[in-house]
């Protein structure tokens, strides 16, 4: 049975990870400003999902760097919410849909809550 530290891992993992297909969904990419549109997009994607993916390798084997891999995660959450933020107060009407705005404020309360337990834990 995972903690609630892990099992807060896991749900912020999920909830950016869906939030990646919402940002596909509403061509990030160009927010971004990206030369070559969704090909370099999926390019920078690899190893942004490849670090969450150690991460969680280091969370699930409980090992004794587990604590960072939480942090980098929250920090990863917290970079995606301050992103998006600054896209709003820039006029932007992308990610405004009802589902697209909890997956954003999900990612900000997941990613606090990871860094309370971290905290809580030591």
């Amino acid at each position: 049975m995972p903690s609630r530290l892990e099992a807060c891992f896991i749900a912020n993992a999920t909830v950016l990870c869906t939030h990646q297909i919402d940002a596909a969904y509403w061509h990030e990419w160009e927010l971004f400003l990206l030369p070559g549109g969704n090909q370099l997009n999926l390019l920078l994607n690899l190893p942004i999902v490849a670090s969450v993916f150690f991460a969680f390798g280091l969370v699930a084997s409980r090992s004794r760097h587990a604590s960072k891999a939480h942090i980098y995660l929250a920090a990863l959450g917290f970079l995606t919410v301050v992103l998006h933020t600054m896209f709003f107060v820039m006029g932007h009407t992308q990610f405004l849909q009802t589902v697209s705005l909890a997956l954003l404020a999900a990612t900000g309360l997941l990613s606090t809550l990871q860094l309370v337990f971290v905290h809580a834990e030591r």
